[in-house]
């Protein structure tokens, strides 16, 4: 059965309740007034007359037939497993020795460290996780690590870009030669691209990102929550070859429908997906610069702000990651334990919300640092 994922159960209603939120990721912006449902951002935008699936396709260079939109990314990772797995089951039972393909289980493979989710759905499914280790300095994606773990079983291979916890970003180059590896295994390579637009410049790509979209084997998963800030509307996608993409579509009706308010709603985000990416690309500017300067005035902070990223991995000289969100909470500022993502050691640091936020935030994070002394 699925599995308790803890970090969810742990995160839910913090962000509501500290004083400083350095612990969200997503760059949220202003709730509906009372009584309204519609984004202030959106409330001056019209509602184009097209689909969803038609926006998304004409940004990822795909054809509509190719997008299946879904309630949220996490949606998009559950629909990218169940698919991925029931696929690579249904090839092994066409094999000579069918009984024996009936009863073995299906394996997916995944970074560490990683965002506990990923692991979790697929464990509920019903599959085998394995693991393979992006190295601790700098955690680069390595393509020879990843065929290395990737087996004769495994129907998926999973990676988030840029990485979760770190921030780190992986070329289309790189992705391309991992994608080449797992394919020639017969898995398929889900890319959880949340992440991926988060950068102080605009870039070739979706919402100014990169992308994994159109490479062979590949399925991207992407929403209006972490980059453009509308996590309220539940709105994501996936994107890959339309075999998949049909597959998930017939999987998806054992899950919810995406609610047609949300998806009027998403039709006015994406039609102005250019001035919002810039509102956000603004905030990330401030907000990265910040960050930076204050990790490089602690000298007892390790961990890489990467570049364009608002967020990091952050580990503490003599405090284990635990010791040192307890102590932030204590203060009114959450960051997130680095259990979460494998390493107990560190702790995700967020510099999401608005400017004056983040700034006290940190303010205030640097006295909880100074106590520990």
């Amino acid at each position: 059965m699925f599995p308790d994922i803890a970090y969810l159960d742990w995160i839910t209603g913090r962000p509501a309740q500290a004083e400083f939120d350095l612990g969200s990721s997503d760059l949220h912006r202003a709730p509906p007034e009372p009584g309204s449902v519609v984004p202030p951002a959106l409330s001056a935008a019209p509602t184009p007359e097209t689909t969803v699936e038609a926006q998304l396709a004409e940004l990822y260079g795909v054809a509509p037939e190719n997008v299946l939109v879904t309630a949220g990314a996490t949606h998009a990772n559950v629909l990218a497993a169940a698919t991925a797995v029931s696929k690579a089951q249904e090839r092994a039972e066409t094999d000579e020795d069918a009984e024996s393909a009936t009863d073995e289980t299906r394996r997916v493979l995944v970074e560490k460290p990683g965002y506990e989710p990923l692991l979790a759905t697929p464990d509920g499914l019903g599959a085998t996780v394995d693991r393979f280790r992006r190295p601790a300095e700098e955690v680069p994606l390595e393509p020879e690590r990843v065929a290395a773990a990737t087996v004769e079983d495994t129907a998926l291979v999973t990676v988030t870009n840029r990485h979760n916890p770190s921030g780190r970003r992986t070329g289309r180059d790189v992705l391309a030669e991992i994608t080449r590896q797992v394919g020639d295994m017969g898995a398929e390579l889900l890319v959880d691209e949340v992440y991926a637009p988060f950068d102080s410049e605009a870039g070739d790509g979706p919402f100014g990102g990169p992308t994994a979209a159109r490479l062979p084997n590949t399925v991207v998963t992407n929403s209006l929550t972490k980059f453009l800030g509308f996590g309220d509307l539940r709105i994501g996608w996936l994107v890959a070859d339309a075999d998949f993409v049909a597959r998930a579509r017939s999987v998806n009706h054992h899950f919810v429908p995406v609610a047609e308010p949300s998806r009027r709603l998403a039709r006015r985000a994406l039609a102005e997906a250019d001035r919002l990416a810039a509102e956000s690309r603004e905030r990330i500017r401030t907000n990265r610069q910040v960050l930076a300067e204050f990790v490089a005035s602690r000298d007892e902070l390790g961990g890489r702000v990467e570049p364009g990223c608002p967020y990091a991995f952050l580990r503490h000289e003599s405090v284990g990651g635990d010791a040192l969100a307890e102590a932030a909470w204590d203060e009114g500022v959450l960051v997130v334990p680095g259990r979460f993502f494998d390493d107990p050691d560190a702790v995700r640091v967020g510099a999401c919300r608005d400017p004056a936020t983040v700034r006290a935030g940190l303010d205030r994070l640097g006295g909880v640092l100074d106590a520990l002394e």
